[in-house]
């Protein structure tokens, strides 16, 4: 099919040091709308001059802003929070062009990223350090938390404002300055957002936007004044990402894939087992990192929980996002909709069966990357719809016979994200988030997104690096604790003593 153009094309630029710049490289990308295959926009790439002088603005922000007062940084995310808040259908509408997914779910992810916003007013209390009077005679000891300096952020396209606002607030607030890099897919929501940031009273500098590609990372990755790098993103890309950045001396939390199983044990109710597979599986077109790719069907289960998601599938409506009638829009580009239905066939072929399959819907007769809901059954470990993060609208069933067996394929999978129980017996909830090995949990949740005073985040290929997204842990990630031993004896009483310090 040929692409075609829209009019009044967008010309997406770098923001540094508080205003919008063009780039120099003669290098960008189309922006596409997923929903009509239709180029919206063109993105400019950075070269390694315009990264350094995004990293220049923010080092030079840095000293003024680091002696900006608690008080005031809490401010400025009051602010934020609050424009951010006015102008949140602004920035679903951004989402819902740029991204493909429903008005309803943009709004979903600006009130999610917007939770962290509200996290950060509260930074005063947040860096309160530790202090120990008389530690020693006339010793006081106290301990206190300092911001890196210049830190960076590597986004991707399926959240684009709810990740950067993930990252920014945080950093922002403990006093760093920031440089974002955004998905070159989905620029337009970054922009805004850095808008918003100077409307809020943040100074020129603090908030920088690179659009571009691997050029951009790579020079994020190497340059000596950028301490600390957060990504989210593919397993392989997360991994590198961390390789890269911690060979080059910075601090690094690379937030990677996911293969999510929903346990669903016999006593569950099916109904709600149903509602929530589907809305995990499906939701955002399946391209969300915390989406239910897995149902483990224990015993009987399997056949009335299949009909009852099954039932729900046919009624869901797949169109484009701007159509308030749609519960499910296109994926992000026309090749990664054809690589997520080879899975389909693949499946078939490998001996799955296919119950629903989502490339006869009539939605992908259309000019959007488009493919609706499809239902795996007969799923076996080893196959390639198994074994692969999909990241699309394909649930796959694998039929167990017992509750050892579903956790052992739980704690045997090489990702660690996500993971749900669906059941109405609380001991064996509570046996299930003792014995398994997932970063996040969720008791009859299918979506277990912690909420912005919990901290995000995998285990095993899931998450490289020690530290969690947001959160406590993401003010921890994004400072570093300074010890102060102090005294203030009577020089009369000075003398020098070679022997170890000890409490006197």
């Amino acid at each position: 099919m040929a692409t075609v153009i829209a009019e009044n094309v967008q010309q997406v630029q770098h923001w540094i040091a508080g205003s919008s710049v063009a780039s120099k490289s003669g290098r960008s990308g189309k922006v596409m709308d997923p929903a009509m295959g239709s180029v919206i926009g063109n993105v400019e790439f950075a070269n390694v001059d315009e990264v350094d002088a995004a990293v220049a603005a923010a080092k030079a922000a840095f000293a003024e802003w680091r002696a900006t007062p608690l008080s005031r940084r809490a401010e400025t995310m009051f602010k934020l929070r609050s424009l951010v808040d006015t102008h949140r259908n602004d920035i679903a509408q951004i989402l819902s062009r740029e991204n493909g997914k429903t008005l309803a779910d943009a709004l979903g992810e600006v009130a999610r990223g917007l939770e962290n916003v509200e996290f950060a007013c509260g930074i005063p209390n947040l860096l309160k350090g530790g202090y120990s009077e008389q530690s020693s005679r006339g010793v006081d000891v106290y301990q206190i938390r300092q911001p890196l300096g210049v830190v960076a952020g590597i986004t991707p396209f399926n959240f684009p404002a709810m990740v950067p606002l993930w990252m920014l607030a945080n950093a922002i607030a403990c006093g760093n300055t920031f440089v974002l890099k955004p998905s070159e897919k989905v620029p337009g929501a970054s922009v805004f957002l850095a808008q918003l940031v100077k409307q809020a009273g943040v100074p020129d500098g603090v908030f920088n936007i690179v659009q571009g590609d691997k050029v951009a990372v790579d020079r994020l990755l190497e340059h000596p004044d950028v301490r600390a790098i957060s990504f989210v993103g593919s397993t392989p890309v997360a991994r590198a990402i961390y390789e890269t950045g911690t060979r080059n001396g910075k601090r690094v939390q690379a937030l990677g894939g996911a293969k999510n199983h929903m346990l669903v044990l016999p006593d569950a109710d099916i109904n709600m087992a149903a509602d929530a597979a589907v809305s995990a599986g499906y939701g955002a077109a399946g391209e969300r990192c915390m989406a239910i790719s897995v149902v483990l069907a224990v015993g009987a289960v399997a056949d009335p929980l299949i009909d009852a998601i099954r039932t729900r599938i046919a009624k869901i409506k797949v169109g484009p996002g701007n159509d308030a009638s749609s519960e499910m829009g296109p994926l992000i580009t026309r090749e990664h909709r054809d690589r997520v239905a080879g899975y389909i066939e693949s499946a078939q072929a490998e001996g799955a069966t296919v119950t629903v399959d989502g490339r006869k819907d009539a939605a992908m007769k259309t000019d959007g990357y488009f493919l609706g809901p499809s239902l795996l059954d007969n799923v076996k470990p080893g196959m390639r719809c198994y074994t692969d993060e999909i990241f699309g609208p394909v649930l796959s069933v694998v039929r167990v016979n017992t509750y050892a067996e579903a956790v052992k394929m739980i704690n045997d999978n090489p990702y660690g994200n996500g993971t749900a129980i669906f059941t109405q017996n609380g001991g064996a909830a509570r046996q299930f988030q003792f014995d398994v090995e997932v970063g996040m949990v969720g008791v009859n949740v299918p979506i277990p997104v912690p909420v912005s005073y919990y901290s995000f985040g995998g285990w095993k290929s899931s998450l490289f690096g020690d530290l969690h997204m947001y959160g406590p842990e993401g003010v921890q990630f994004y400072t570093r604790g300074k010890v102060v031993t102090s005294r203030w004896p009577d020089p009369g009483s000075s003398k020098v003593d070679l022997g170890f310090p000890q409490v006197r």
